[in-house]
């Protein structure tokens, strides 16, 4: 270990041991004896730390950046009593040598600030005393306690408020925790300044009584003990103790009005003089106050040599900033002054949330966080969920009332387009018909906007009745969560970027470094690696066995495929994972197929066009659709799972053809399929080909 590092070694140390040593110091202090030369040290210094404790109050931008305010004002009121009893056992021991017997800083004090004259001296302690403890420490100390009962009862709905604006996206989650912190420091740092104005308020008794102990118990001593007449004993004693007290109260007063400075503040960005230089900073304020002096000192009793000059200083002051406020240079769009309301910001024109559900004024009871806020809580849910369905996390939603929406509307933008709007009534509930339904109720007909059923809403008294007559009733905040919830999934592959594939990586780097290292930069970048994952997104492959999805892609470099070669021959090791998204594991899996003469075409198709997004000629593409809605349609009303099987050649192919009309059908290739997996063919696409040959076709038992 070097020199240097030995130093700061030491210092650390040193610095751990200095506020124990410094305490054990201060119980010294009021027990040993001390010599009249450490006395003046100590007052010496006690009025450095008191100077230096206010010039920090002052400077300070907000309460909260001096939160050791409490504890330093306790330890120095600790120093201050501890030289108090050391004085006085002094001024009564040795009072009678003289008034330099205690010390010179305590005679300075007796002796220059009041003249030598003790009954002044009562007197200027008396007001001093007066200033300290009536004004000053009592207002702080109200001060004190308003503010900490007002901030530990505004706890609770600050708590709120930053969990509202964490689910709506505003914050992250380590500015949420610092905005936590910060709360519970403020309370905590109000509640030890409520007790801590005690302390000063009892120094400043404390000074009083040990002027009465000087003063009573030196001229006893002087009269009795040292044989001096009592006129003698009184000047002498009284004039070290008031030397005594003036010491200790200048300090205590310097302390007080640090601590009523700090209570009193207003949290800015400046320091206090700052602070009140820009507020008093107004030429319009220091006008009148010129003229009303101008009108005084014309008065002829007033002393016109004090009056006028301050009227002269005030004009000029008015005269200064009214000068400064007309060179102030002016927006060159607007060429009026620069207003906080006339000023555009970044944040005004930019929006950076990758998910927005904009709500109208009729719906923003629904984030109201002394109504429970409960979407919010459905928001923060659903992104819980879809978090883990597809294995990295979405970003926040960012909710805001627009004041431009019909009171009950809502839109929801993705990456700043718009992919869903509807209406919904905050105190009323949707009773939707699924197929149930035994007579009908009254409301305003609708349909739902995440599956299109016919629905009405309905007042909230009619709820009963709503669900014995068949219909489900939920209410709005879910109604606008699963419309969420729905386009939120459909766009998963827009809301994953390149972060959240970094996020991956870091990710399998905890877990597994070599495979980490093997994956990125090279072979793949990180763009190649976030578009793979976009493609399997897209078409509802999870991402949560990305160490499975690394190694498919490590095995896959040495063959040089493109991308979209890549992200099919992926999907062939994640076959297993994708057949359980669409069926149980135990069950066998529902297929729908093409029949040979459709399942030729659309090979020879691709065959012609290898590299094109869309191969197929759009006669063929019109009669796939209308095809696949034939087959398909029975399936989807009945909500049933299944997974439309085509050759691996042309299956990307497919599913981009069937992507806009059939976004939750799964289309897979023959390899995708596990070998253990049994298939179960219920539709023909294109004709009524047999089962059990489509089976074989595909290299799999059927399921009877």
């Amino acid at each position: 270990m070097n020199a240097a590092a030995r130093m700061a070694v030491w210092l650390n140390g040193a610095k751990g041991g200095a506020l124990p040593m410094a305490i054990l110091l201060l119980v010294m202090l009021m027990i040993v004896p001390v010599p009249a030369v450490l006395l003046d040290v100590g007052f010496i210094a006690n009025i450095m730390i008191s100077l230096a404790v206010l010039m920090v109050a002052m400077n300070v931008a907000k309460p909260l950046d001096f939160s050791a305010f409490p504890t330093v004002l306790l330890l120095a009121t600790l120093f201050r009593l501890a030289l108090n009893v050391a004085s006085t056992r002094v001024v009564l021991v040795e009072g009678h040598k003289g008034p330099a017997a205690a010390g010179h800083v305590i005679e300075a004090f007796g002796a220059f600030l009041i003249g030598g004259d003790y009954i002044v001296g009562l007197f200027v302690f008396a007001v001093l005393m007066i200033i300290n403890l009536v004004v000053i420490t009592k207002g702080a100390g109200r001060v004190s306690e308003v503010s900490a009962r007002f901030t530990l009862d505004a706890l609770p709905g600050k708590q709120m408020a930053i969990d509202a604006d964490l689910n709506a996206g505003l914050l992250t989650p380590d500015e949420a925790k610092a905005r936590r912190q910060e709360v519970a420091t403020e309370a905590d740092f109000y509640g030890s300044m409520d007790g801590a104005s005690k302390f000063v308020k009892g120094d400043a008794i404390a000074g009083l009584l040990i002027l009465f102990v000087n003063i009573f118990g030196g001229l006893i001593l002087g009269v009795v003990s040292h044989g001096l007449s009592f006129g003698e004993a009184a000047e002498t004693y009284i004039m070290l103790a008031i030397g005594d007290a003036l010491v200790a109260q200048v300090p205590a007063l310097l302390l007080s009005i640090a601590a009523a400075a700090i209570v009193t503040r207003v949290s800015s960005p400046l320091d206090l003089s700052g602070q009140i230089s820009s507020q008093f900073g107004m030429a319009r304020a220091w006008g009148p106050v010129a003229g009303i002096l101008m009108l005084l000192g014309l008065v002829p009793a007033m002393p016109q040599l004090v009056v006028l000059p301050a009227a002269a200083l005030a004009g000029g002051i008015w005269w200064m900033l009214r000068r400064s406020e007309r060179i102030m240079p002016k927006p060159l769009e607007t060429g009026i002054d620069a207003a906080p309301g006339h000023v555009i910001a970044w944040h005004e024109i930019a929006d950076s949330a990758a998910v927005t559900l904009e709500l109208g004024y009729a719906l923003v009871s629904l984030v109201d966080e002394r109504k429970g806020a409960p979407l919010m809580g459905r928001v923060t849910a659903i992104r819980r969920q879809l978090s883990r369905e597809f294995g990295f996390v979405l970003p926040m939603v960012k909710v805001a009332d627009d004041l431009s929406l019909p009171g009950n509307a809502y839109q929801i933008r993705i990456s700043g387009v718009l992919v869903g709007e509807d209406q919904a009534w905050a105190n009323e509930l949707l009773a939707l018909d699924s197929g149930d339904v035994l007579e009908g109720i009254s409301g305003r007909a609708v349909k739902d906007p995440s599956f299109g059923l016919d629905a009405l809403w309905i007042a909230e008294r009619d709820r009963t009745d709503a669900v014995a007559a068949g219909y489900t009733v939920v209410d709005p905040a879910t109604v606008i969560a699963t419309h969420l919830n729905q386009l939120a999934t459909a766009s998963a592959a827009e809301l994953f970027g390149m972060d959240d594939a970094q996020a991956l990586v870091d990710n399998l780097k905890e877990s597994y470094p070599q495979l980490a290292a093997g994956l990125t930069p090279a072979p793949y970048s990180l763009a190649a690696i976030t578009a793979l994952c976009r493609s399997l997104l897209a078409e509802r492959v999870p991402l949560r066995d990305f160490r499975r999805i690394a190694e498919a892609m490590i095995d896959l470099a040495a063959r040089n495929l493109d991308a979209a070669e890549l992200v099919e021959a992926v999907r062939q090791r994640l076959g297993a994972l994708i057949v359980q998204t669409i069926v149980p594991v135990k069950l066998p899996l529902p297929a729908v197929t093409f029949d040979s003469e459709l399942e030729s075409l659309l090979v020879q198709s691709v065959q012609m066009a290898p590299h094109a997004s869309w191969p197929f000629e759009p006669a063929l593409a019109r009669r796939i659709i209308a095809a696949v809605d034939d087959a398909v349609q029975p399936m989807l009303v009945a909500a049933r799972s299944f997974a439309i099987i085509t050759s691996p050649l042309c299956r990307a192919a497919v599913a981009r053809l069937l992507r806009a009309q059939f976004s939750d059908v799964a289309v897979l290739s023959f390899l995708e399929i596990p070998e253990t997996k049994k298939i179960e063919v219920i539709a023909v696409i294109g004709g009524q080909a047999d089962p059990e040959q489509v089976a074989e076709e595909i290299g799999e038992p059927h399921a009877e």
